[in-house]
């Protein structure tokens, strides 16, 4: 198994993700390695300047670099031998079963629909990620790879949610919610409406419409919105997480007693912390594409990149594209029947 990573996407780049694919490498074992997607001279440099063998790696040079804030169209045609687009290509034609990338999450989407191609019967791809809630988890879609979906597209989010709430949650049966501003069937916009009831009719587990609370409440499994509502929604939820974690801290270190007070609850705040960690999770991945395709943070850590590695070899190693594809062509909305 070999995974291309994007070295020269995200904020730190090519530093940080060439530091956390060295930590990837240590924990894959030779089943797996990591292709590094990049400008040559550059990515060489930071092996060396990390003290690793100039063999550590497989490199893949690409010339072009997408920056964070182009137009990801633009990419499409000016950067065609860029390190997102050259990583794609290396997956699209097998050389790499999978492919990680923290750089521009536009072009990154962009590029993946025209190398990787669709999967049939998917008309916008979704990213997907997983929340923790006070029943283990549920698959958020999608959070940033469209804007204003149709009401067939966000049907088909939820096929391919449930899909990854299987193989990532080992749930047989997800509940499937559709989020909005109240329970009611009448609540929402007209394309949440249509969406409503069309997954009324379909084979999915679906629930009905969920509010934010529900999804951390533990009421759904996967919980189906567009990618604006779903990006800030995630990233609200990591910023309150730090803002408590921050307030606490504070809090417990305030006087003697506190501090004492704060050993003890030490592990406790650790355990929160982590379960809202991005870096614990690495990365989400694209779903709906015919392929393995996980999106990171711009401002990854060299552990969110290594988790990411981990994560992506478990994407590959599930075949959740394969189980996308079966459950469409199958008849589209069947997903609670067996694998």
């Amino acid at each position: 198994m070999k995974i291309a990573l994007d070295a020269m996407g995200g904020d730190r780049a090519p530093g940080l993700i060439v530091e956390g694919a060295l930590q990837a490498r240590a924990e894959l074992g030779s089943d797996a390695s990591i292709v590094l997607v990049g400008q040559k001279d550059a990515v060489l440099a930071e092996i060396s300047r990390l003290g690793a063998s100039p063999t550590a790696f497989e490199i893949a040079d690409a010339r072009d670099v997408v920056a964070m804030g182009e137009q990801p169209s633009a990419t499409l045609r000016r950067k065609k031998d860029s390190s997102i687009a050259v990583g794609l290509k290396l997956h699209s034609e097998g050389k790499a079963q999978g492919f990680i990338s923290a750089g521009n999450t536009g072009a990154v989407a962009a590029n993946a629909l025209i190398i990787l191609g669709r999967i049939k019967g998917v008309e916008r791809p979704a990213i997907a990620t997983v929340v923790p809630t006070k029943a283990g988890g549920c698959v958020l879609l999608d959070v940033g790879a469209g804007i204003e979906p149709r009401p067939s597209q966000l049907v088909q989010h939820a096929v391919m949610g449930a899909c990854y709430a299987r193989c990532v949650l080992s749930n047989p049966e997800p509940r499937v919610g559709l989020l909005n501003v109240g329970e009611e069937s009448t609540k929402g916009t007209e394309v949440i409406q249509e969406a409503y009831r069309l997954l009324k009719e379909s084979d999915l587990n679906f629930v009905g419409n969920c509010e934010g609370r529900d999804i951390f409440a533990g009421r759904v499994e996967v919980a189906v919105c567009d990618g604006f509502v779903g990006n800030i929604l995630l990233k609200f939820t990591e910023s309150v997480v730090d803002m408590v974690y921050g307030v606490m801290k504070e809090s417990l270190t305030a006087s003697p007693r506190a501090k004492a007070g704060a050993l003890l609850l030490k592990p406790a705040f650790k355990r929160l912390r982590s379960a809202f960690d991005y870096a614990e999770y690495g990365g989400a991945p694209l779903l709906g594409v015919n392929g393995i395709c996980t999106i990171c943070h711009g401002s990854s850590s060299p552990r969110a990149i290594k988790n990411a590695v981990l994560a992506t070899r478990k994407y590959i190693s599930y075949d959740i594209t394969s189980s996308i594809r079966e459950r469409l062509s199958a008849g589209g909305n069947r997903i609670t029947q067996g694998t």
